[in-house]
């Protein structure tokens, strides 16, 4: 059996005229294309869900947008992520939606691909591009060799941390005393990050703690 949420509701009241049309059509084709449709807030626009995230709608000052979770599945060619937020276009009225029957398609075929578990391809990743690493840096490293052993064992993101750690300085001073920091604790075998970096047997509250580090 499927769920209607307070919030969603409390979505379509607080978005503007045009749009509350939109969005209240979106989600009663949604919940007549699946009974099981659960709704669900998430980054602060409403989500279908079954078996896994079917589509979402979102109401903006002048548009509204529809997505699709495996749009390329889903839509095919006539995906126009292009075109405002989501995979259907700007959508300013109701005529801008497909024909009912189009989109009533959409959403069980969305529905047919999480209940067959068909996951969406993803682009492969291009691989990083070597870090380039400054006169003054390949000189101090030289000049220790077990940070330099350290250096070139590191992960290419590894090397980018401490590279730009030590660039973005904005004085002369401020990057003398950064490299020399650098380099002492690569002689030690440490990452640019090494205080923040999840220890065996540490909880998930020090694991989050990296993205707060403070440069000085």
């Amino acid at each position: 059996m499927g769920s209607r949420n307070p919030k969603v509701d409390a979505y379509i009241d607080k978005a503007a005229d045009f749009a509350k049309p939109i969005l209240a059509y979106v989600r009663e084709t949604v919940h007549a294309a699946c009974p099981d449709v659960v709704e669900e807030m998430k980054w602060s626009f409403p989500h279908f869900t079954r078996k896994g995230m079917l589509c979402s709608m979102a109401a903006f000052k002048e548009h509204a947008a529809i997505g699709f979770w495996k749009a390329s599945l889903v839509l095919g060619d006539d995906v126009k992520s292009g075109d405002g937020m989501g995979h259907l276009g700007r959508i300013t009225k109701l005529s801008d939606l497909p024909a009912k029957k189009d989109l009533t398609a959409y959403i069980k075929k969305a529905v047919a691909l999480n209940e067959q578990g068909i996951k969406e391809a993803r682009a492969p990743r291009k691989p990083a591009k070597p870090v380039r690493v400054p006169p003054d840096v390949a000189s101090a490293l030289k000049a220790n060799k077990k940070a330099q052993v350290t250096f070139d064992n590191f992960s290419q993101s590894h090397r980018r941390e401490y590279v730009e750690w030590i660039t973005d300085a904005k004085t002369d001073d401020t990057r003398a005393r950064r490299l020399k920091a650098a380099i002492e604790q690569m002689a030690e075998g440490k990452s640019q990050n090494w205080k923040y970096e999840k220890k065996p047997g540490a909880g998930a509250r020090g694991w989050g703690l990296g993205t707060g580090r403070t440069r000085k």
